[in-house]
């Protein structure tokens, strides 16, 4: 598959390895104390909150919205005509690493853009994500007017590349029907089924079983349109028209149809590629959404609460997490939480504090703008504002003292497995699970007691005819500790690997 290269491409490969894990600070929880858990808002570098949320919600993410800055003058401080592409390149795709990581294996990615970098995304996608796993490129019509100054043709589009996981296995889930496509079927014949709408009984493959004539109620005869032949042969003609649901027109002279009734169509329709303001908003409308909470007009590119709503009724069902890690104006969040889905936002500026925090506080209380009365939302539910703590380990590789137990098995956990630790677990003995027929310990934090040797912390005789008491185990083990006091044949022996805090958690701190 052809490569995308550009200036510093090697960098930007390491780039999210080498990127340090950091603990993710809690500040503070808005609503519901309960509910505001499952929502989290983080202020911080997206690429350093994407590293931290790893072992918290690696692989559990169900839909990923992203709306990364256009590659524009404005996108950048230092502005060089040469390596504008460059850098937008060496900003997206270690996140990008990150991103899939975070995806769960039946979720999606739906990244918004316009012409300026989308086509060079797509190359750069395609080799994240693989190929093979492209879904599709929307076009959002994002302007409802002409720009008639502009100087060549009048831009009015963004794109929308949507990836999924594994396309093999991921299905988006289908829109909701319309007043007007409902307003299509009628009912002239009074059949007791419903509404209808006739459609063609004839199909354009030619099949010689459905190549006969047909005589209407009034006498006329009836032949397929020329190259086509009638939808069924005429046994199974006969069953329709004594099931009445062939229909002749109220004459009984027209060509036969075959009556489709509403009942029996599936409750929604297949999206479109094509998605008009008229369907899903346009800019100004977002902008309108926007100064809602703050007049302030600080985003160039804001994307209405409607759209957010068409991909999150696609790629999402109720309760799935839904991760932005451009959050910008909180959009994202602010339709998740309406449509009850629980939500992770990313946001570097001061927006998350001027912008965000706002915005979701009045959407706890009930606000009623953007698609609030389409779900009728009534308000209700919280969210946690976080930041970006320590680093997991210094510039020396020690561990943090601001780390503890569940902090490191979290991290320990992702590192071994690449999985998420389940947090909901309430950790009171070193056992963290079993991975692929491996059992994992921790011994850190004084779990057992204190930080001496028979306290827990240090691998001994004692606290390992213990953790047998925690956590029996046939197979192999892998116990991480401070130190330890049984020698390698022994451990050998045993199936025990021991690795040792910090140094071979640090030696390993970014793969």
């Amino acid at each position: 598959m052809p490569l995308l290269d550009w200036v510093n491409r090697n960098q930007a490969e390491e780039t999210a390895t080498h990127v340090p894990y950091h603990l993710l600070k809690f500040e503070k929880s808005y609503g519901d104390e309960q509910q505001a858990k499952e929502n989290l808002i983080i202020q911080g570098d997206n690429l350093q909150a994407l590293k931290a949320l790893l072992p918290l919600y690696g692989g559990q993410v169900k839909c990923i919205f992203i709306d990364p800055p256009y590659n524009t003058q404005s996108a950048f401080e230092h502005y060089d005509d040469k390596l504008e592409h460059a850098q937008w390149l060496s900003m997206m795709y270690p996140r990008l690493q990150l991103l899939k990581d975070l995806l769960a294996e039946d979720g999606s990615i739906w990244i918004t853009l316009d012409d300026n970098e989308a086509h060079y995304l797509k190359v750069l996608c395609d080799e994240v994500f693989n190929r093979k796993n492209f879904v599709a490129n929307s076009i959002w019509q994002k302007k409802y007017s002409p720009q008639n100054d502009a100087k060549w043709l009048s831009d009015n589009h963004d794109h929308i590349l949507i990836y999924a996981k594994n396309k093999d296995t991921w299905r988006p889930n289908l829109l909701p029907r319309t007043e007007e496509m409902n307003a299509r079927y009628k009912n002239p014949d009074n059949d007791p089924r419903g509404l209808w709408k006739p459609s063609d009984f004839s199909v354009k493959t030619f099949a010689e079983s459905g190549n006969y004539e047909i005589k209407t109620p009034s006498g006329r005869i009836v032949t397929p349109p020329e190259s086509r032949a009638w939808g069924s042969n005429q046994d199974e003609f006969k069953r329709l028209v004594e099931d009445n649901r062939i229909w002749f027109g109220t004459t009984g002279n027209n060509v036969p149809s075959l009556k489709k009734f509403l009942s029996e169509v599936q409750d929604g329709s297949t999206s479109l590629t094509i998605w008009t303001y008229g369907e899903v908003g346009h800019n100004q409308d977002a902008k309108k959404e926007i100064k809602l909470f703050n007049s302030a007009d600080v985003f160039d590119t804001p994307k209405p609460e409607k759209l957010i709503q068409r991909i999150l009724t696609m790629a999402s069902n109720q309760n799935d997490i839904v991760l932005d890690s451009f959050l910008g104006s909180g959009t994202t969040a602010a339709v998740a939480h309406k449509m009850g889905r629980r939500f992770i936002g990313i946001e570097m500026g001061e927006h998350a504090k001027t912008h965000v925090i706002p915005r979701l506080e009045k959407v706890i209380q009930g606000e009623q703008g953007g698609i609030s009365a389409s779900v009728n939302w009534q308000g209700g539910g919280g969210f946690s504002f976080y930041t970006l703590g320590s680093p997991v380990f210094d510039d020396q590789g020690f561990l943090n003292a601001d780390v503890k137990f569940k902090d490191l098995a979290s991290y320990v956990w992702w590192l071994e497995t690449k999985a998420a630790l389940n947090q909901t677990e309430q950790f009171d003995n070193p056992f963290l699970g079993i991975h692929e027929g491996t059992a994992y310990y921790l011994l850190y934090n004084g779990i057992l007691g204190d930080r001496r040797p028979n306290g827990g912390n240090v691998l001994t005789l004692p606290i390992l005819n213990y953790l047998n008491e925690c956590h029996a185990h046939e197979g192999k083990r892998v116990i991480i500790g401070e130190a330890s006091r049984l020698g390698a044949a022994r451990l050998e022996a045993l199936n025990i690997e021991f690795k040792q805090i910090p140094y071979s958690l640090y030696g390993n701190k970014a793969k």
